[in-house]
């Protein structure tokens, strides 16, 4: 096995003990990401180290902000190669996961790292969030949707707080100080039933990259007429 020690200690650093089957699991993830990257467009980071922190642990630095998320059940929105989701799953074996991607392409390189990885309580799927939030098995239906996605946090809240059961939480992964995205934000979580709750910036366990979580739980029932269709969300925020 390759020097991982970067991986592992930083795991360590946020809670999260690897064993020895799962630090398997993400050499083998590692390896069909960088080989599947040369025949479709996954990631544009495909170095060893630079997958292990700004991947890895980055998908995993989400259990700082987030303390009883064994055992629950959790919608990796806009997941793309399997970010935070596959990471997460790897961590915690417990938790039944749920990856939607847009991309067929993309959910079926998840589907072969699910199998690959011998991984239980976890499946990819392909969809829209404008669809598959109207849709009764997923509506309201998670007590976590989390997102890595590139998107204005009122944007991406108008896609995500639908999947959210009520008591449930929203949580964003953005970089650095995202203050003034949170504002404009506000107005759009309160009209899909969310309530702001914090945004915690942080360094990753020995690096200079930081990372916000923004944590939206979930106090109303969403609207029926959100998400919108027709790409408002992207073009007409709330």
């Amino acid at each position: 096995m390759r020097d991982n020690t970067i991986l592992v200690k930083g795991a360590e650093k946020i809670g999260i003990v690897l064993s020895e089957k799962q630090q398997q699991q993400f050499e083998t993830y590692y390896d069909y990401l960088v080989a599947q990257n040369e025949v479709m467009n996954l990631t544009a980071i495909t170095e060893y180290e630079e997958v292990l922190t700004k991947h890895f642990l980055d998908s995993l630095f989400l259990a700082n902000s987030i303390k009883e998320f064994q055992g629950k059940k959790v919608l990796d929105l806009g997941t793309g190669a399997g970010f935070p989701g596959i990471p997460l799953k790897i961590a915690f074996p417990d938790t039944e996961f749920v990856l939607m991607d847009s991309l067929n392409k993309r959910v079926s390189f998840l589907n072969r790292v699910i199998e690959l990885l011998e991984l239980e309580k976890i499946t990819a799927i392909h969809g829209r969030a404008e669809e598959a939030a109207r849709k009764e098995e997923y509506r309201e239906q998670f007590d976590y949707c989390v997102s890595r996605a590139v998107a204005r946090l009122a944007t991406l809240s108008e896609f995500c707080i639908p999947f959210v059961k009520q008591g449930g939480y929203f949580v964003s992964y953005k970089a650095g100080d995202c203050k003034e995205e949170c504002d404009e934000a506000k107005n759009a979580i309160k009209i899909l039933g969310g309530r702001f709750l914090q945004a915690t910036e942080s360094y990753l366990p020995d690096t200079e990259i930081a990372r916000t979580f923004v944590v939206i739980q979930k106090e109303k029932a969403t609207p029926g007429k959100y998400p919108r269709g027709q790409g408002k969300p992207l073009k007409q925020p709330l």
